[in-house]
């Protein structure tokens, strides 16, 4: 029995404008298996990040199909595919993306708020706790620096134990010493919480880390 959490068969992703069509990604087919951690590498423009879309449900390829946590992406409208996003999946991005007027522990809650759930004010503040920001609940995003911004991200996109957690460039805007310990943290926190991890990022070293590396080059990919 496959213990695949994500499956991309012959996906291709085109962008049409008035006068042109560019092919972004070309035949991809992969398969993802719970608990395993994949890089997903290459020059920028390559169609990481837009791979990463289509394999979390927030775009739909040009052709083929993507299966995410048993479910055929395509079958899916968007209402359903925002549900299986909000029950299993986890985000974490180069831009903190924090609610600017909730502090700390306010957005680590946000998502559990949004599926309707009452706040669990217990697990917001262990998951704080483990990402080192003990403390500092009650500060606003603009009251932290970068690095605790995105450890308040890390530990938001744990809040509702995702199956599957997605980083674009987690460290993208963040100095070398702080890229570390958040790179450290976002380990422990997979390996801990057991969570699929799917990783795109231009750093060798960050990508090192992962079970396998993927290499998106002219719009295809290959094992790295």
């Amino acid at each position: 029995m496959s213990t695949s959490v994500i499956k991309a068969v012959s996906v291709s992703k085109q962008v049409t404008t008035a006068t042109s069509s560019l092919t972004i990604l070309q035949d991809v087919s992969l398969e993802v298996e719970q608990g395993e951690a994949i890089a997903l590498v290459g020059v920028s423009g390559a169609g990481k990040s837009t791979l990463m879309t289509l394999l979390a449900g927030l775009d739909i390829p040009s052709s083929g199909e993507i299966e995410l946590l048993g479910n055929v992406l395509s079958q899916l409208d968007d209402e359903a595919r925002a549900a299986l996003r909000s029950d299993a999946i986890g985000f974490v991005f180069q831009s903190f993306l924090l609610i600017p007027s909730l502090n700390a522990l306010e957005n680590v809650m946000l998502p559990a708020l949004i599926q309707g759930e009452a706040g669990d004010v217990a697990r917001a503040a262990e998951l704080l706790h483990q990402v080192g920001l003990t403390g500092r609940e009650t500060h606003l995003p603009s009251q932290l620096s970068g690095g605790e911004q995105q450890r308040v991200a890390l530990a938001r996109a744990f809040m509702t134990r995702p199956k599957v957690l997605f980083a674009d460039e987690p460290t993208g805007n963040l100095d070398q010493h702080t890229a570390a310990t958040i790179i450290d943290l976002l380990f422990a926190l997979n390996r801990d919480h057991g969570t699929t991890l799917v990783l795109v990022t231009h750093d060798p070293q960050l990508a090192e880390r992962c079970d396998r590396t993927l290499l998106i080059h002219g719009g295809k990919v290959e094992a790295a």
